[in-house]
């Protein structure tokens, strides 16, 4: 039987494989900063590490941006490398359910994490699409699209529904902010993700600022007054 090291090298080794080809933004680069974030909440709130650590190890190897809509649901890979890891079944169920109920798009369905440690990954992972990281990450994304960082002509659509956000890439970086990423620190599950998000949102809004004064925007600045207005209240 391999012990808890061996076992999370062998797991990480495999996680590696699959995502060494990434360039959505869910490479191994963003699944170690949720690992280090999504271990830092467990410690403030008590959660299982070892769990908590599965999770956020497996939570993008499954993704239905890298594997496709119909394969995502299944979890194949994530329950493969957990078996060839030789974790339990108990705690693989444990893990699998977690990540089943873990992403944006499945959360404007209205699914969210019901376990602590489920939670915990689930605030990190959103944690990570914001910040600095979050800007660079919603660049990245774009580009690879197609898409420009800003168009002064193109405003963000609103009150996307499941389909609509999984179906189309925002026309622009700052579209996706507005669509996706300035919502994310009133969904935080637990006080240690809260408090995060509330420094990494302030990030982004200061961000925005400066964007549209250099770009001489004031249009947008107002655009973004009025939603973080509508946001707050």
């Amino acid at each position: 039987m391999m012990n808890a090291d061996s076992k999370f090298s062998l797991i990480n080794l495999q996680v590696q494989s699959l995502l060494s080809h990434d360039t959505s933004g869910h490479g191994m680069d963003h699944v170690n900063r949720v690992l280090r974030l999504a271990l830092q909440f467990a410690e403030k709130e008590g959660a299982n590490e070892e769990i908590v650590s599965l999770i956020a190890m497996l939570h993008d190897v499954d993704d239905y941006k890298l594997v496709g809509p119909e394969l995502a649901g299944k979890l194949s890979n994530a329950r493969n490398i957990m078996t060839n890891a030789g974790v339990d079944p108990t705690t693989q169920q444990s893990v699998l359910q977690a990540i089943s109920t873990m992403g944006y798009s499945k959360s404007l369905k209205g699914i969210r994490s019901a376990t602590l440690e489920g939670k915990i990954v689930s605030d990190a992972d959103m944690c990570d699409a914001l910040g600095a990281n979050g800007i660079i990450r919603t660049y990245t994304y774009s580009m690879k699209n197609g898409k420009p960082f800003f168009d002064k002509n193109i405003f963000p659509r609103e009150n996307l529904s499941q389909e609509q956000y999984t179906g189309k890439c925002s026309d622009s970086s700052v579209c996706h902010l507005f669509e996706k990423i300035l919502k994310l620190k009133g969904m935080m599950l637990t006080e240690a993700g809260r408090a995060e998000a509330a420094k990494r949102h302030r990030v982004i809004v200061d961000f925005l600022y400066q964007l549209f004064e250099e770009e001489n925007a004031p249009q947008w600045a107002e655009y973004l007054d009025k939603y973080l207005q509508i946001l707050y209240h």
